[in-house]
């Protein structure tokens, strides 16, 4: 049975405090230990990196305590992470939640630091045994100023590219490391149904076929598992990989009207089918850790699903279960639980020994503090063409050319002339990263990290001379007495950053002004309109219609450039669509296979066009 535990919350900083949510915990290997730990006392086994694994975790076991058994299974926020907490209840694991940062605009000699100061407060208590530090990076290390930040998952399954996803996992992990921190909580394999869902731009696709080959990132965080490892067993590859966390088991993506932790109404059958493929090809390629959904199935939320969790995950599947509550209150209902009889200490030992496991293989013993050399890896250039590439490939265009001028295409555009580039996310970085993106809901506005917006892209990519106006917001009067000066105009609209919940939308229409801008634009001059978003919106016919080309933008992150790459040719559109791209938000949840299947553009829609030089 799981260990029961108090009432939770609802932010992610306070989600981990709660009992909805499960990490589970495998064995991470093939982490060889250095010399660091050769001077360690003699005969104290579990210091000794030349002992073999279980030797070193059942001498460390048998020297534990109650309580420092429990401050193992204990995960606790940054914010709380003090030396005296860490000391008095033997924190096992810490977390970066929500707006917990070192310091504004923080460098990553700032994280170092922070992380530094955590891991010696954890070092200095009776046993010595490291903190687990762990943080959300969900398309980049994300909440550090100044990382590189690829487009959200939604976009990246629009690449049909799983080389490219573990490229992108594995430049992630080592920005990670960069500031000192081995643990992710990444990817998330949630197949999304509907995208009313917050969270739908979280998940690469409806399809849990897409789904499954994009599990490709899991080895680029932590590295491929070699010809002549075991597939199945998680590997951490080395100092510049991290342990990675599948989320959220199981079914998050099909609650009822896309409402965040609601309920999933399936067969066994269906959730088989459409939710759990992720996490097998998960498994097999050694993901280190899986999280629970706060989700339910049937009615029965997820994290008491002794059948899902402890019969299919844990045996069949053969996963290994911690579960963080808040601390204090864990700590003392867990040791009266012990005390009195309800709680076996088999069970609590056979927790913390699986805890012990993954610290151990991942090297945490023998090199428990950051790397300061890999300090160069944040935002590095490298990384950043690797960003501009996986925009490049994850644009979707959805039309290029009316049907009254025999569809002539307007894409490529010419890169000379004079343009009206318009709209509130043409010149926005924070909202084209989207959530997630220096704080859990996102920001608008271009001072919150480095990056090129859209527009900078488009006045970096035209030939020089050519004259680029923006206007924000331009009124049907300016279009009317302006249109003869441009030979083209360049919409950039969508929604506005948003994360779980708060991002949850049963209208889906585009935010406003963006569909007066379309319509004040494109009603006078040749327009291509490019939508920034986490999902499909409703698109008017009236607004298609006047429209002569419609791009998907999807969430780019900070790498502005690679639309402008497309939008002027020096690329091809090739990206496909992940989602059905529905007509009305009546039709859903409409996903392909269904019997009543009548999309505005199916899955797997995409025009492609050649690169123009």
């Amino acid at each position: 049975m799981e260990l029961p535990g108090p009432g939770g919350g609802r932010s992610y900083a306070r989600m981990v405090f709660a009992p909805a949510l499960l990490l589970l915990l495998q064995v991470c290997s093939h982490v060889a230990p250095t010399a660091m730990a050769t001077t360690a006392a003699a005969g104290v086994k579990y210091k000794d990196p030349n002992q073999p694994l279980n030797t070193r975790i059942d001498d460390l076991l048998r020297r534990m305590t109650l309580a420092e058994k429990i401050g193992q299974m204990s995960q606790i926020d940054r914010e709380n992470a003090t030396a005296d907490v860490i000391g008095t209840y033997f924190i096992g694991s810490v977390l970066r939640g929500g707006g917990s940062v070192p310091a504004a605009n923080a460098l990553p000699e700032a994280w170092v630091d922070m992380v530094e100061e955590i891991q010696r407060a954890a070092m200095s208590t009776r046993l010595g045994i490291p903190v687990m530090f762990g943080i959300d990076a969900v398309h980049g290390h994300g909440y550090v100023y100044k990382a590189t930040v690829f487009p959200h998952n939604v976009g990246l399954g629009c690449t049909r590219d799983p080389e490219l996803v573990k490229k992108i996992g594995a430049a992630v992990a080592s920005e990670v490391r960069a500031t000192g921190i081995p643990f992710i909580f990444a990817p998330c394999l949630a197949v999304c149904r509907d995208p009313r869902w917050g969270r739908c731009y979280e998940s690469f696709s409806e399809d849990p076929k897409l789904v499954q080959e994009m599990t490709s990132i899991i080895s680029g965080f932590q590295g491929e598992i070699p010809a002549s490892g075991r597939r199945g067993v998680p590997f951490i590859a080395g100092r510049r990989n991290v342990a990675a966390c599948a989320k959220h088991y199981v079914g998050d993506g099909g609650t009822t009207r896309g409402i965040n932790e609601n309920n999933t109404v399936a067969t066994f059958h269906e959730l088989l089918g459409i939710h759990m493929p992720p996490y097998y090809n998960a498994i097999i390629r050694g993901v280190a850790t899986i999280m629970v959904s706060y989700s339910s199935w049937n009615g029965v939320k997820m994290h008491a699903n002794r059948f899902l969790i402890t019969d299919f995950l844990k045996t069949r599947l053969r996963f290994r279960v911690m579960i963080p509550y808040q601390y204090k209150e864990f700590r003392d209902d867990l040791t009266l639980l012990v005390n009195n009889g309800t709680i076996p200490m088999s069970r609590i030992d056979d927790a913390v020994r699986r805890i012990l496991r993954v610290k151990f293989t991942m090297g945490l013993f023998d090199n428990p503090y950051p790397d300061p050399t890999l300090i160069a890896d944040l935002g590095k250039q490298e990384h950043r063409d690797l960003a501009r590439e996986a925009v490049r490939k994850s644009l979707v265009l959805l039309k290029n050319g009316k049907p009254h001028d025999n569809h002539k295409p307007l894409l490529p555009l010419p890169k000379n002339g004079t343009v009206l580039v318009a709209g509130s996310h043409a010149d926005d970085l924070g909202s084209q990263c989207g959530g997630w993106t220096i704080t859990w809901q996102g920001l608008t506005g271009n001072n919150l990290t480095a990056g090129t917006t859209i527009l900078d892209g488009i006045k970096d990519t035209v030939f020089p001379g050519t004259y680029v106006v923006y206007s924000e917001n331009p009124d049907a009067d300016y279009v009317r007495q302006n249109k003869d000066r441009f030979d083209y105009a360049i919409v950039v609209v969508g929604e506005h950053p948003y994360a779980e919940t708060s991002g949850d939308n049963l209208n889906l229409t585009i935010p406003a002004p963006g569909p007066a801008i379309i319509e004040n634009v494109c009603g006078g001059i040749k327009c291509v309109v490019v939508l920034v978003s986490g999902r499909p919106l409703v698109v008017e016919p009236e607004l298609l219609e006047i429209i002569d080309a419609l791009v998907l933008a999807w969430l780019p992150g900070t790498e502005g450039e690679g639309v402008a790459d497309v939008l002027f040719g020096d690329y091809g559109f090739t990206g496909k669509l992940s989602r059905t791209w529905f007509r009305s938000v009546d039709q859903l949840p409409m996903n392909v296979g269904d019997t009543h299947y009548d999309p505005l553009f199916p899955f797997g829609f995409g025009l492609e066009t050649y690169p123009s030089t």
